[in-house]
């Protein structure tokens, strides 16, 4: 049975940094492009960043390009999100994806991210 599960999140201050981890099962993980989305509160799930199957290629929302970092480890099946320089608008539920799950509608439980004062 395919599973992501989400860790890292909490607490935040503004310009404070969080990495978020992804454990992902089920599935080959090496074959997948991976996603990392985040739900705010009272809004639409939004897609935050992307990495190839093999980690050559990234690729960002324009919202955290330049403050976040995406990666994955191969070997452990672990996608990540490092965030820095963090603003109270990245407070959300963030969620890992790989294509056909996220095409499905199929998803973790999130990690809740809150950045405040």
């Amino acid at each position: 049975q395919v599973q992501f599960v989400e860790s890292g999140g909490g607490l935040v201050q503004p310009g404070g940094s969080l990495r978020l981890s992804c454990a992902a099962s089920g599935f080959i993980f090496s074959n997948y492009e991976m996603f990392w989305y985040r739900q705010a509160p009272g809004k639409e799930r939004e897609w935050v960043a992307t990495i190839t199957s093999g980690g050559g290629r990234t690729n960002y929302a324009d919202s955290v390009k330049g403050r976040f970092t995406i990666s994955r480890d191969n070997v452990k099946n672990m996608v990540y999100l490092q965030m820095n320089s963090l603003k109270p608008e990245d407070t959300a539920v963030y969620y890992c994806n790989a294509r056909p799950w996220r095409d499905m509608n199929y998803w973790g439980k999130g990690t809740l991210v809150t950045v405040s004062s």
